[in-house]
């Protein structure tokens, strides 16, 4: 084993919540059109959380801002988008 196996500054969870929030923010927008009302709002809800989470801790040098803000940007689409669907219903 020519690699080492002791954690480095890169090895926490906190890498994870950029491509989480990325993953929960793309379900949210795409979810919004095909009316999946409940699911999109807590996806976007989580999107929003984990990538702001995400933004902060790749501001520290741990994890991908980009991952991050696309998460945070898309869950806030599918999130106004699922707000301004059922605004319009009513």
């Amino acid at each position: 084993m020519s690699g080492s196996t002791a954690p480095t500054g890169t090895d926490t969870p906190a890498t994870a919540l950029g491509p989480t929030s990325l993953v929960l923010g793309a379900f949210s927008a795409a979810g919004t059109w095909a009316f999946l009302i409940p699911w999109t709002v807590i996806a976007g809800a989580l999107a929003i959380t984990f990538g702001a989470m995400g933004v902060h801790h790749a501001r520290q040098g741990t994890g991908r801002m980009w991952t991050a803000a696309a998460g945070t940007t898309l869950g806030a689409v599918g999130l106004l988008g699922t707000v301004l669907l059922l605004w319009g219903m009513a």
